[in-house]
């Protein structure tokens, strides 16, 4: 359908906590085919629905190549210790940081069809998952970091300039 405009930090939407989808419907499809198309630019592993403004419970990955999505996620299991990784957002432009995050995720949900879809995985896999249900939640990884990189963080996003 459409690659959608990325929502930034700041935006109330980034903050909500997306309510699940109760039926399937043409806009359902609308937004997943708008997701999809938007995460396949390049350099984008994974698109929440809040990030282009819909506070619905959705996401698209792109790992290494496999391209999909997954409605109504769940993070059912992490595995291993939180590690320091290396990560950015689509929503905050220009900045990577350490975010703690498992070495292993699974994650379950339903494809458009109500079938279920599970996706699990270690290293970027695993980061996108938590970090695309995060997002779900109404969090950004910025409040993943150690109090003293948020606070550079919260000073890099201050002074940027599409804050």
């Amino acid at each position: 359908m459409a690659v959608r405009e990325i929502r930034l930090f700041g935006d109330p939407v980034l903050r909500t906590v997306c309510a699940p989808i109760e039926q399937i419907d043409d806009g359902v499809r609308a937004l997943v085919a708008d997701l999809v198309d938007t995460v396949q630019l390049p350099g984008r592993a994974g698109v929440a629905a809040p990030q282009i403004g819909v506070a619905l419970r959705a996401f698209s990955y792109n790992i290494d190549g496999d391209v999909g999505y997954v409605l109504n996620p769940v993070l059912v299991e992490v595995r291993g210790e939180p590690v320091p990784t290396g990560e950015g957002c689509l929503s905050v432009p220009g900045l990577w940081h350490d975010a703690l995050r498992h070495p292993w995720a699974r994650v379950e949900g339903i494809d458009l069809d109500g079938e279920p879809v599970v996706l699990e995985g270690e290293g970027l896999l695993a980061q996108a998952l938590q970090h695309e249900t995060d997002h779900l939640d109404g969090r950004v990884y910025v409040s993943r970091l150690d109090p003293d990189t948020r606070r550079l963080a919260m000073r890099q996003i201050r002074e940027s300039s599409w804050f």
